[in-house]
């Protein structure tokens, strides 16, 4: 007997907010980002290993490393985005990133106790783990109108959350049985998976066009069968161009601050007490758990209903407001038990909110910036937020006389990252219009 579809189960597309020719398409994007993060979050607790193995005070290095090289391979990417079709792009992108990850497997296999072997090893995910999540997002700005997303980005997004709390179990599992090459294989084989079904979901929006007065391309479905054009660098120029993409960057950057400033305590406090590697991996995988475990509770059933009856901008200043607080309670109290409780709050808070909100600021761009401009920001901005923080927050821990002052400042950068995120979201909903 078939399965029964949405639209015999009113109740279901009730609870979940979703329309019935539009479940295909939410069961994709949830496959797409849950073979993604699954694959992705595998590679996770390996890569901050790697990190802690590289020496705890030469972090800031790796961040200046993985900046370095995220510059590097921009011009590439936006080479590639030029040139084949906007709905051939992940593939592109996902299968270089699978040879790659090919080639690292057969490296830490023979030599797994090489120390710039999982130095370079943590600049290449630190690289490509950003590039690859924003093209699964750019897809998702591509394919729905802002209406949709409103309604669907977190729902999909807890694709993502699934992926990322099955990653961590995985990595926790099969760290020992096959090592950490072998890890690096079954990602391989997740993110082949997720590529497939964001090539699915442009068939998907093909034989379901936008509705009259929704945003879609002037030539409709067939742009997507065409390169975007324009130059390599026409990403960074977009953002220097527009008032509204550079305050999504300088939203990144002091998210970025935030993330570095808490990893930083992370890598510190790990490192002083769990010595072994294979422990440490533990450590981060069950941090990774915890939080995902959170997050697709509150992605499913209320980040989408809080963005349509509250907007957009709640999204982006929920958690900034939080980490504002939680960079106070971590200056009055520095130990661990603190430190796990503001960092999984800070990242269940940005799986849930920040980055639903933060991408549904691209629903209401052209085409070429939900691709060049978006994963510039995303890659780039971002990369270098982490090195320049990287830098700021090591010189504070050596110069500073009070251990506390690091998080004073964090707590200072939280509320200009929450006023930032209010400014666009009065922005975005200008921008799209009457409802």
């Amino acid at each position: 007997m078939s399965a029964p579809s949405p639209a015999r189960l009113p109740w279901l597309s009730r609870l979940f907010d979703v329309r019935p020719h539009e479940a295909p398409a939410v069961a994709a994007g949830l496959a797409m980002f849950f073979l993604l993060f699954t694959g992705y979050f595998m590679l996770r607790p390996v890569r901050e290993t790697m990190g802690v193995a590289g020496g705890v005070d030469n972090l800031q290095w790796l961040f200046t490393g993985t900046f370095l090289a995220t510059l590097a391979i921009l011009p590439a990417f936006g080479w590639v985005a030029s040139k084949v079709p906007r709905r051939t792009i992940v593939p592109w992108v996902y299968g270089f990133v699978v040879v790659s990850l090919l080639g690292f497997a057969a490296s830490l296999g023979v030599r797994p106790d090489d120390v710039w072997a999982g130095r370079a090893f943590y600049i290449w995910v630190s690289v490509l783990n950003l590039l690859m999540i924003s093209l699964a997002w750019s897809v998702l700005a591509d394919v729905f109108a802002s209406a949709e997303a409103r309604r669907l980005f977190a729902l999909i997004a807890g694709g993502a959350s699934a992926g990322g709390l099955t990653g961590p179990l995985l990595s926790t599992l099969l760290v020992q049985p096959l090592g950490h090459g072998g890890l690096l294989l079954v990602s391989a084989g997740f993110m082949t998976g997720s590529a497939v079904a964001a090539l699915w979901l442009h068939r998907w929006r093909d034989r379901h066009p936008h509705a009259p007065g929704e945003r879609e391309d002037a030539a409709g479905p067939a742009a997507r069968q065409r390169p975007l054009g324009g130059n390599p660098f026409a990403g960074a120029t977009e953002v220097f161009r527009s008032p509204y993409l550079a305050g999504i960057a300088l939203f990144v950057v002091l998210l970025a601050t935030v993330t570095t400033f808490l990893y930083f305590e992370q890598a510190r406090l790990v490192d002083a007490l769990f010595p072994d590697r294979a422990r440490q991996t533990q450590v981060f995988g069950l941090i990774d758990t915890v939080v995902q475990a959170l997050a697709i509770v509150t992605q499913v059933f209320l980040t989408g209903r809080i963005a349509q009856r509250l907007g957009v901008g709640v999204l982006l200043v929920a958690v900034p407001l939080v980490m504002a607080a939680g960079f106070l309670w971590l200056a009055l109290a520095p130990v661990f038990a603190v430190f796990v409780v503001v960092m999984v709050a800070r990242r269940a808070g940005e799986y849930a909110f920040v980055r639903p909100g933060r991408e549904m600021l691209y629903t209401v761009v052209p085409a070429g910036q939900k691709y060049k401009a978006k994963n510039f920001i995303d890659t780039a901005v971002y990369r270098g937020g982490d090195a320049l923080s990287g830098w700021v927050k090591r010189a504070l821990d050596v110069l500073g006389e009070h251990p506390s002052l690091a998080m004073v400042i964090g707590a200072g950068v939280a509320l200009v990252w929450a006023g930032t995120g209010f400014a666009l979201g009065r922005s975005q909903r200008r921008r799209e219009g009457p409802l």
